[in-house]
């Protein structure tokens, strides 16, 4: 089954981008299929906090938070309520909006 996400950005300088999703997928493996900038430091295994997000919409359609991503998350640049690790976020159903934060402090700009 297919889902959309839509990724917006904190960098003004980006547009909002949507993709489909198949179920199951993470949503840092969807910005890794479309070439989305989206840091992952550990490689995408709950280690940092590089893959930071805001989900704005959808979070009842992802996995639910694991107390380790929770310990990871407290350690983010500017964590929210709504903070998730993208690399942690499987797609269960339905469609979900994020908003990426400014990754320049992660590519040295």
């Amino acid at each position: 089954m297919t889902h959309k996400i839509t990724f917006q950005f904190e960098n003004p300088n980006e547009e909002t981008k949507t993709f489909e999703a198949e179920t199951g997928e993470t949503i840092l493996e969807v910005a890794m299929e479309n070439d989305i900038e989206l840091h992952h430091n550990c490689g995408g295994v709950c280690a940092c906090t590089t893959c930071h997000i805001y989900v704005n919409q959808g979070m009842e359609h992802l996995k639910e938070l694991s107390d380790r991503e929770e310990d990871f998350i407290d350690r983010a640049m500017n964590p929210k309520l709504h903070s998730r690790l993208a690399c942690q976020c499987d797609i269960l159903h339905g469609d979900v909006t994020i908003t990426i934060p400014d990754q320049s402090q992660y590519l040295g700009h």
